[in-house]
C-alpha cells in the first residue's frame, strides 16, 4: 500500500552545470503532473512525464527542475553593433548640422553604451552536450524513486492504522451478531407477555408466531450482517495488496456504510443503535485515511 503524499529530490553536478530535481505529491483522484522547468528541458517533457507515470499512478504531482550553469566560461556576450553605429551616426550628424562648434567623441559614447543592456547582452552559452537529455532523465528517475519510497513508507503507516480500525470494526460486527440472537429471543418473550396481558388465554399460538414473524422480519438484519462479513473479508485482502487499492477501498467503505445505515434504520433496540454509532465512527475514520491511499 502506498500513500499519495510524498517527496523526493536528486541532483547532478559537473564542471558545466548543476541540475536539481524535486518532486512532491499530494492526494488527488487521478494522476495530475505539473512540471516547472527551464526552456532547455522542454524537448524532454514527454519522456519526463512517462518516467513519472511508470511509478506513480494517482495524486497531484509537482516536479521542479532547476539548472545552474557553472563558471563564467558559460557566459557569452552579444553586442548590437548595428544599433550602436546607427545611434552614433545619427547623433554625429545632428550635432554637425545644428551645433557645428560642438565636439563629438565616439569612444566616450561607446563606453556609455556598453553599459546599456539594450546594446550589450550577456546570456547563457547554449551547450551542445549530447548527453544532456539522458542526464536530465537520470536525475528525474532518481527523484521519482525517492518519492516512491517516501510514499511507500507513508503507506505502511496508513496500513497499520487501517488494520487497527478494521479489527475494531470486526469486533463490533461480532458483538452485533451475538447480540441479535439474544435480542430476538428477548423480543419474542416480551411480545408474548404483552399479548397475554392484553388478551389473556385467548391468544392462539399460531397467530402469535405469525405476528411475531412479521415484526421480526421487518427488523431482520441477518442479511446486512452477512454482507458486512463479506465486505470485512474483502477489506482485509485489500490492506495487504501491493498494487494501488485506494479507489476500491473508497467504494468498499461506501458499501459498508450503506449496510450499517440499513441496520440502524431497521432496529429499534438502543443497544443495536449504539453499536451502529460506533461502526459509523470507525468507518468515517477509515474513509479519511483511505482518501490518501494510492
Amino acid at each position: 500500500m502506498k500513500s499519495m503524499t510524498g517527496f523526493g529530490k536528486a541532483a547532478f553536478l559537473n564542471d558545466t552545470y548543476q541540475i536539481d530535481v524535486e518532486i512532491k505529491s499530494v492526494n488527488q483522484r487521478f494522476l495530475d503532473i505539473q512540471l516547472r522547468m527551464p526552456k532547455e528541458v522542454n524537448p524532454y517533457e514527454m519522456a519526463i512525464r512517462q518516467l513519472i507515470k511508470e511509478t506513480l499512478q494517482r495524486g497531484r504531482t509537482e516536479a521542479y527542475i532547476n539548472i545552474k550553469q557553472m563558471g563564467s566560461s558559460n557566459k557569452e556576450v552579444f553586442i548590437h553593433w548595428e544599433l550602436i553605429h546607427q545611434l552614433l551616426r545619427d547623433v554625429q550628424q545632428e550635432l554637425v548640422e545644428k551645433y557645428p562648434e560642438a565636439t563629438f567623441d565616439p569612444a566616450q559614447n561607446i563606453n556609455q553604451l556598453l553599459n546599456n543592456s539594450d546594446y550589450v547582452e550577456v546570456t547563457e552559452k547554449q551547450e551542445s552536450d549530447e548527453n544532456f537529455g539522458q542526464i536530465i532523465l537520470d536525475v528525474v528517475k532518481k527523484a521519482v524513486l525517492k518519492i516512491d519510497a517516501s510514499r511507500l513508507a507513508e503507506g505502511e503507516k496508513i496500513q497499520q492504522v487501517l488494520a487497527t480500525y478494521s479489527q475494531d470494526f470486526i469486533g463490533l460486527v461480532n458483538d452485533l451478531s451475538g447480540f441479535v440472537t439474544v435480542y430476538e429471543q428477548d423480543y419474542r418473550d416480551k411480545f408474548e407477555a404483552k399479548l397475554n396481558d392484553w388478551l389473556g388465554s385467548q391468544v392462539e399460538e399460531s397467530r402469535l408466531l405469525t405476528e411475531l414473524a412479521i415484526l421480526l422480519e421487518k427488523g431482520d438484519i441477518h442479511e446486512e450482517l452477512d454482507r458486512l462479513a463479506i465486505h470485512v473479508e474483502k477489506l482485509q485482502e485489500l490492506l495487504v495488496q501491493a498494487e494501488p487499492v485506494g479507489r476500491e477501498l473508497d467504494f468498499l467503505i461506501q458499501e459498508m456504510n450503506r449496510e450499517v445505515n440499513t441496520i440502524g434504520s431497521k432496529s429499534s433496540s438502543i443497544e443495536i443503535k449504539n453499536i451502529v454509532v460506533q461502526m459509523k465512527t470507525i468507518l468515517e475514520k477509515i474513509r479519511e485515511q483511505v482518501q490518501n491511499v494510492e
